[in-house]
């Protein structure tokens, strides 16, 4: 039994938690250069669609239903994109963002704006964290 939250290798040898993997030790993949990782295979009419329908959204409730547009415009995204040949999904819904963007917003009048430098951030981090494989 492991004490201190290591791991074992392959070779038998501790890991502890949080340590990067050698390169021995990684998938195949990812130990090859030049291999190509990510593809995106998105296109110009979709893209075009899915922001008139995000910009009539963010627009016709004066900006209220942006959360929701973000989730739109985020999953078109995943949908196009694969990672080691395997589809993304994004998992965030408006409801689960729109919470944090009134919170941002507060903080932002309250702020005078100041915070809004803290906003691109957690929005890209809870994409990322919302965006899984297919």
């Amino acid at each position: 039994m492991s004490t201190n939250n290591e791991q074992f290798t392959a070779n038998a040898q501790p890991q502890a938690y949080g340590q990067a993997m050698m390169p021995s030790q990684a998938p195949s993949a990812l130990a090859v250069p030049g291999v190509q990782l990510y593809q995106f295979r998105g296109g110009a009419g979709s893209w075009f669609g899915t922001q008139i329908l995000g910009l009539i959204v963010t627009v016709c409730t004066l900006g209220i239903c942006y959360p929701f547009a973000v989730v739109l415009v985020e999953r078109w995204r995943a949908k196009n994109t694969y990672l080691q040949g395997r589809q993304l999904q994004f998992i965030g819904t408006g409801w689960g963002i729109f919470g944090l963007w009134v919170k941002w917003f507060l903080l932002c009048v309250v702020t005078l704006g100041i915070y809004s430098f803290w906003v691109y951030p957690r929005l890209t981090q809870w994409k990322v964290e919302k965006t899984v494989f297919a």
